[in-house]
């Protein structure tokens, strides 16, 4: 089972999403995103894919971004392993497609 992480900025769009995009946003993680991980392939309608444009020092996992529902996205990357042998994901945003919006600099 994989190990998860959240940061500030997830955990600040999380708290907007509505209570059924959270369960929502939940039962994907649990039925459909965990299974990908543990197998390393993802389901096509998941459309995991990494994030154009990012850019991250070297040897940094790259950004991915996946589809939760027809206006949800998140957006992870994998970290390094907390326990041996099982991914660490860190979830970065989670929301719309507003997600995307790199915001003031």
């Amino acid at each position: 089972m994989p190990t998860f992480e959240t940061t500030a900025r997830f955990d600040r769009d999380f708290k907007k999403l509505t209570p059924p995009e959270k369960e929502r946003f939940r039962d994907t993680i649990r039925n459909k995103f965990v299974p990908g991980v543990a197998s390393g392939q993802f389901r096509p309608g998941l459309r995991v894919k990494p994030v154009q444009g990012v850019r991250l020092p070297d040897g940094e996992h790259p950004v991915m971004e996946m589809t939760w529902a027809p206006d949800g996205r998140a957006t992870w990357q994998f970290g390094d392993g907390q326990r041996t042998g099982e991914p660490h994901v860190i979830w970065r945003r989670v929301g719309g497609h507003e997600i995307f919006d790199p915001g003031p600099s």
